[in-house]
Parts: structure tokens; sequence; C-alpha cells
């Protein structure tokens, strides 16, 4: 563990800075539309489809700034680029607080997914693989420490603003926690060293990582797997509680089940972080993908009753922790640090992409097929992400 010292004066106080601002990031930006979005579409007698579009529009912009801003914060650094970033977020939900027009709605997504792109994981990540170089991996694992906490938070705190005050209210607390709070904590507090790749490999005790060029089969296949398993959590995200209710599950108890995904996301985590931290990455993310097969394969043999549907939130909720963490690591180990921003901006594109899409594919196939045949197809993204980890050869040291 890093040393108080290091926690304040040193590089680790990236860790601490970026846990706070994740955490205000994700609660203000990505998680409140599921309670708010009812409410903006019966505010402006809107569809709830249609105000969901404008979220999946928000990660669609995203998805194509990632490389960009990972190109920005490789060379400027996230002290930089991620302030910028924090102030785009207060402005887009100060403007949805007021937006009236559908055209206007959709302005509103384009900044907000900006903002997304700029503050949340991929940028964090971005900007520790600046600060650390090849170091970057244990930091990325304590980050996303603090990252399962989010949800944990946001929900809560967004029930809690819009039962004593309205929607539009509650975005403008978020637009100015982000002005007031994160901005300042990224300009200020960030650290905006970079660090000496080639001092690192000559004063290493052992030989140094080889590592391949990002392109070709490997690059491909990471962008591959990592895009193909983000269908997956976005789309359960959506639909897995409703089809819990489905399968004759409480409304009460099926809330209590998806409640375990956040703490399971945590506990593996601190796990990895415990027991794997030796582990090439690749490993993690080939065990975790392993385990979400088993989950799956338990439904299917099974069926949902509460004690299965507790064991596939665990299940879910841990491979989905140790994923994230895969997300940062195995670009880094395979890869190498140089240029590592605008890399993970490159993988982030297909990754956000398919993120915005599940849920709306999922609606379809449980509106015109069945539960069995959403989560059939959600099992399939998960076998193309093992199958595609599987296939990547790490070089020899």
């Amino acid at each position: 563990m890093p040393s108080i010292r290091e926690l304040i004066l040193g590089p680790w106080r990236a860790v601490l800075v970026l846990g706070v601002t994740q955490i205000i990031a994700w609660a203000a930006l990505f998680y409140p539309p599921v309670l708010t979005m009812p409410l903006i579409a019966a505010d402006r007698g809107w569809s709830l489809a249609f105000a969901m579009s404008g979220f999946s529009f928000g990660l669609l912009v995203s998805g194509s700034a990632a490389p960009t801003v990972g190109g920005w914060i490789d060379r400027f650094g996230g002290h930089v680029v991620m302030a910028v970033g924090s102030l785009v977020g207060a402005l887009g939900l100060a403007m949805l607080a007021n937006v009236e027009s559908r055209a206007g709605y959709f302005v509103v997504w384009l900044v907000l997914g900006l903002a997304i792109s700029a503050n949340l994981y991929d940028p964090a990540f971005a900007s520790l693989g600046r600060i650390f170089g090849f170091g970057a991996r244990r930091p990325i694992t304590m980050l996303t420490l603090a990252g399962g906490f989010a949800s944990t938070v946001s929900w809560p705190a967004t029930q809690f603003l819009l039962h004593v005050t309205d929607w539009r209210t509650t975005y403008l607390i978020f637009a100015g926690i982000l002005a007031c709070v994160c901005a300042p904590l990224h300009a200020f507090a960030l650290p905006r060293m970079r660090a000496d790749v080639q001092k690192q490999i000559e004063t290493a005790t052992s030989p140094p990582p080889r590592i391949l060029v990002a392109k070709g089969s490997a690059f491909l296949l990471v962008a591959l797997g990592f895009a193909t398993y983000a269908f997956v959590p976005s789309g359960l995200a959506a639909h897995l509680l409703a089809m819990f209710e489905r399968a004759g599950i409480g409304p009460a108890t099926a809330v209590a089940i998806g409640a375990m995904f956040g703490p399971s996301q945590v506990a593996a985590r601190v796990c990895e972080l415990a027991f794997a931290r030796n582990l090439h990455p690749l490993m993690i993310a080939r065990g975790a993908l392993g385990l979400l097969l088993c989950a799956f394969a338990m439904l299917a043999v099974f069926g949902f009753s509460v004690a299965t549907a507790a064991a596939f939130a665990i299940m879910f909720g841990a491979a989905n922790g140790l994923i994230t963490i895969a997300r940062g690591a195995v670009p880094l180990a395979l890869f190498g640090p140089l240029g590592y921003g605008r890399l993970l901006g490159r993988i982030a594109k297909p990754f956000q992409i398919m993120q915005a899409i599940a849920p709306l594919v999922l609606a379809f196939m449980v509106e015109r097929f069945s539960d069995p045949a959403a989560l059939g197809l959600t099992a399939l993204c998960t076998c193309i992400a093992f199958a595609c980890m599987l296939a990547i050869r790490p070089p020899r040291p």
C-alpha cells in the first residue's frame, strides 16, 4: 500500500482525487436517467422511449469522441481535459433542466455525451496511465473500488432530491457539484506529472515486458471482446429486474436481489487486489467471463427462483467488477503506456456504441420473442467476448 505521504503529495494522490470525482461524475451523468426519464417524459409530454433515446444518443456521442479525448489526455493531461469535461457536464445538466424542444433535447445530449467521454472510467484510466506508466494497473484497481460505490450513492441521493424537490432542481444541484467540486479537483489536485516510461524500463529489477503494436488481430480481438461484453451489463441493467418479476419474484425481493450487484463488484475487486494482482490481466478477464457463462448456464438449467436469481446477481456483479479492471489493465499490459489514452479511446468507441444500443435491442427481443431469448442473446455476447480473450496471445517476457 502507498504511504500517507504518497497519497497526499505523490502520484498516488491521483487515486484519491479520481475516487471522489468518479463517484460524483457517475452519480450526476450516468445513473440518474433511470429515475428521472419518466419524470422528464411526463413533464414534457414525450414518450418514455423518446426521452431514453436522448441518453442513448449521448452514449453514442461519447463513444465517437472517446479516441479524441484519450489523445488529448495523452498530450495535455487529465488535469486539463477532465477539468474541462466537468465544466461541460455542468453546462449540459443545466441545459437539460431548461430544455423544452425535441431538437434542443438532442443538442443537450450531444453536450452531455462529450462530458461523459471526458469524465468517466476511460479518461480516468488514461490519466492514471499517463501518471504511472507501466505501474498503472494497481492504481486502476484501487480506483474501481471507489467507482463501485457510485450507484450505491447515486440512486438514493437522486431519489432523495426528487422527493424534496423536482427533477430540474435535482439536475441543477448535480451541475453545481460538477462545476464546484469536480472541476477544481481535476484542475488543481490531480497530479500533472507524466511517467518516464524509458526510465521505468531501465531501472526495472526484472526484464521489461514486451509489448504488442496496437493494431492488427491483437487490437481487434481486444476491442471486439470488450465491445461484445458491453452489450451484457447495459442490456441487463435495463431489463433484469423486470425479468425477475415476470418469473414470479416479488418486486421488493427483485430489488433486494438487484442490490447485491454493487457489493459483489466491490468484493471481486478487493479479491483481485489482494490475491490476483500478479496474474496477467488477460487471465482476470478470462476468469470473469467464464464465471458469467457459468451464471447463464445455471439459469438455463435451473430457471428463475429466488435462490438462482440471487446467485446470478452475485456472479454477474463479481464478473463485471473484474471486467472493469481488465478494461484498463489488458490494453496497458498488451500495448504499453505510450499513447495509452488514445488507445483506451479507440477501445471505448465500440464499447459505448454497444452500451447505447443494448437496452433497445433487448427490449425488441423481449417484446417479439421472450425473456429466455433475450438472455440467450446476452449469453452469446459473453461467449464471443470469452472466445476473443482466449484467442489473444500475450508476448512472452
